[in-house]
């Protein structure tokens, strides 16, 4: 069965203080606002592998499912 997948572009700049109180749970969300102009929030915990000492900053793909569950993030190459 194909899952129906939604992707929204995002351009992510979350300084490291920021990045930090997210990874220390003093929230769990990061909420953006796509190339469209949707709104979208995704959980954070997946970003840790984009973490750098600068914090994260580029532009990211995201899909979410039907069910609006994330499914996948990605950053996207530098053009």
């Amino acid at each position: 069965m194909l899952q129906e997948v939604c992707s929204y572009t995002v351009r992510l700049d979350i300084s490291p203080e920021v990045f930090q109180r997210l990874y220390a749970g003093q929230a769990s969300d990061i909420v953006a606002i796509d190339n469209r102009g949707f709104k979208i929030r995704f959980p954070a915990s997946p970003l840790r592998r984009f973490v750098t000492r600068d914090g994260i900053h580029g532009v990211f793909v995201v899909e979410v499912g039907a069910d609006n569950r994330l499914i996948a993030i990605q950053r996207k190459a530098a053009s």
